[in-house]
């Protein structure tokens, strides 16, 4: 059901099964996903595409300009996955053309309250992000990941799959996947085994992951000397290379 009192542009594309609530805008080079769920009073600003089962709720602002002041209004992109959940007041912007044109949004992910996703973030699927929280521009976000509520992540900082800051955190330098992270600044806090335990991680591989956070944060090693020791490990537990990519892609360098 599409409100009446909603304004919807001509070239946007609504599926199937769409509600749209009052005051909403609908703006050019939009496209939304079937089953989709638009509170009141949100802009939604293209070119941006939605996927499906997405809901919305009122005051959120999706796929306007960025704030990066070299942008110049040159076209770039928001794509968000499917069944998403933004909370009230959400606001998430377009990609610039100094990174790929492109902000991307996996699915099955719950931002509650006030957060904002700058200009070419890239965030995976079933992760949470706590109220308050702040993604900065180019930040990369692994699947499964928890952002503690006013987070706040510097740009260009990349956070591992299944990774974990606590509240407050102020993340200057990359996490590392599996990591529990704290403070301001972040620094590592254990893994997250709760987390592990919770998507079906068994024994055996959590075990191993607790002896490769020794390894990474407890020898006194360089990145490149545990990534040798983290390579013999991985014939006991396959978790281990999860670790291991993140590490490797790593640009700001890791939480110490």
């Amino acid at each position: 059901m599409i409100d009446p009192r909603a304004i919807i542009d001509p070239s946007a594309q609504i599926g199937d099964n769409v509600e749209i609530g009052p005051w909403t805008i609908i703006g050019a080079d939009v496209v939304i996903g079937e089953g989709t769920v638009i509170g009141p009073h949100v802009v939604v600003k293209g070119p941006t595409t939605l996927g499906k089962f997405n809901r919305i709720f009122q005051f959120c602002s999706i796929g306007e300009d960025c704030q990066d002041k070299k942008y110049q209004g040159e076209p770039t992109r928001l794509e968000v996955g499917d069944h998403n959940i933004f909370r009230e007041a959400c606001t998430v912007h377009r990609g610039t053309v100094q990174d790929n044109s492109l902000t991307r949004i996996g699915s099955h992910n719950l931002f509650m309250v006030n957060v904002h996703v700058a200009h070419d973030a890239i965030l995976g699927s079933h992760c949470i992000f706590a109220n308050d929280t702040n993604i900065a521009g180019h930040v990369h976000v692994g699947d499964h990941a928890i952002l503690g509520g006013a987070s706040q992540v510097h740009q260009f900082v990349r956070i591992g799959a299944h990774a974990m800051c606590g509240t407050g955190s102020v993340v200057l330098r990359d996490v590392p996947a599996y990591i529990m992270a704290n403070g301001n600044s972040a620094k590592p806090h254990g893994m997250n085994t709760e987390g592990l335990k919770r998507r079906g991680y068994d024994k055996q591989d959590i075990r191993v992951l607790r002896k490769a956070y020794k390894t990474l944060y407890r020898q006194g090693l360089t990145v490149e000397e545990a990534l040798v020791e983290l390579d013999t490990m991985l014939s006991e537990s396959q978790s281990v290379q999860l670790l291991i990519e993140s590490l490797k892609s790593s640009t700001r360098g890791i939480i110490r």
